[in-house]
């Protein structure tokens, strides 16, 4: 991890400008409609992103950002300010900055531990994902940018680290923004080829000027006393004066492993119909159009993974001799025992797939947006399962979320 000081002098703009990699990086695509922006601690936004979200705003495309933390830690030794009223003025300041760059973007504060996001990672990936869940369906590109993992600050890369697990999970591109990397860094430190560059128009950098403006806390003193000094220099103000902003192709954190149980069961323990089955028409139409796909009417033995709460189950149970419906989090299987206690031909089992396969074989076998979720070794140990375990004129339905709905 790099050590830096925010204090301190830092790399002047001029260095930068002088390189000429900072000029010929390849443009950032643009097709995008629904931006998702992601901080670690408030004015990350506009630091970072501030001319994309104003750039999205000004071509009809949704914008969200949601702050992991109130930023409460930024002055440590403040004599004037406790970290509660340096949460709420932050806050405040999130929105008049948002304000700013696009009007009608929705903002989601997460409220988790600044200087803590490690200690919460779990918790703060569960928080994502709730958030962009929620998101109404885009009809095109959607976009993730968040703190970039190589930023030097420990919360920065825990939040990239979140914000690519999630971005997996969900089918989305996910850029990173670098913050201090032009504090401490160098030229030389930079990944040049993973960049992607926006230009800016005068009138998006002016919008992010006084975005950044809005940031108080951060671009003035909060006193004359030692402790209440701005975190921003003037030196470091600069790096965000520019024509351009730089955002990374974060690489997919999903090949190393597979989701463990124990994260479903905090995401359930937080929401208890986190998806929005019981609520939303695009899963009640998606149920049914599930069904409908079926090519027989009997289904025979049936095996459903990933179950969640049972709603699908209960609509195979009417079909089928047998079901067997398996799911990683045991307060799912909970729910799902509850809704489904008069149907005596459902069994329900916490399992998680490839290591728990059931035993026998299948008629039918649904395979419910779940195959994101595993490592790529263990998604193709699942295949070669559904090939061993289904009969010889069996059914296979996967029903899997893909980018772009």
């Amino acid at each position: 991890m790099v050590s830096f000081d925010h204090l301190a002098a830092g790399t002047p703009e001029a260095i930068w400008q002088a390189d000429d990699r900072i000029s010929s990086v390849q443009p950032l695509d643009l097709s995008i409609k629904q931006l998702i922006v992601v901080a670690a601690h408030p004015d990350d936004e506009t630091l970072g992103a501030g001319g994309l979200i104003r750039w999205a705003y000004e071509n009809k495309s949704a914008v969200t950002v949601i702050v992991a933390t109130d930023g409460e830690a930024s002055h440590p030794n403040s004599p004037s300010h406790t970290p509660a009223r340096l949460a709420a003025l932050r806050r405040q300041e999130v929105l008049s900055a948002v304000r700013v760059l696009a009007p009608t973007a929705r903002v989601h504060f997460l409220g988790l531990p600044d200087g803590e996001l490690r200690e919460n990672a779990t918790a703060l990936a569960a928080a994502l994902l709730s958030a962009i869940e929620q998101l109404p369906q885009s009809s095109g590109e959607s976009v993730i940018v968040a703190p970039w993992s190589g930023d030097g600050h420990r919360d920065h890369r825990v939040t990239a680290d979140c914000a690519s697990r999630v971005a997996q999970v969900r089918g989305i591109p996910h850029l990173g923004y670098p913050i201090w990397l032009w504090h401490w860094g160098r030229p030389d430190d930079v990944p040049w080829d993973a960049g992607r560059m926006l230009a800016l128009t005068s009138g998006q950098r002016a919008a992010k000027g006084r975005a950044l403006r809005a940031h108080q806390s951060q671009v003035q003193s909060l006193s004359e006393a030692p402790g209440d000094e701005p975190i921003l220099s003037a030196s470091m103000h600069a790096h965000f004066e520019r024509h351009t902003e730089l955002f990374f192709v974060e690489a997919s954190k999903t090949d190393g492993e597979t989701l463990a149980a124990d994260w479903f069961e905090r995401f359930y323990a937080r929401h208890a119909d986190p998806w929005g089955f019981e609520t939303r028409w695009y899963e009640e139409r998606k149920r049914a159009l599930l069904m409908a796909s079926l090519p027989v009417r009997n289904l025979g033995r049936v095996l459903e993974v990933g179950c969640s709460t049972g709603l699908i189950t209960a609509e195979l149970s009417a079909r089928a001799d047998e079901v067997l419906a398996l799911d990683a989090s045991a307060t799912a299987i909970d729910t799902a025992t509850s809704r489904l206690a008069e149907r005596p031909n459902v069994t329900l089992r916490q399992s998680a797939v490839p290591e728990q396969w059931p035993d026998g074989d299948f008629d039918t076998i649904i395979f419910s947006e779940v195959g994101y979720y595993l490592s790529h070794r263990d998604l193709a140990k699942t295949i070669a399962l559904i090939d061993a375990t289904m009969t010889g004129d069996g059914c296979l339905v996967a029903c899997h979320w893909r980018h772009p709905v």
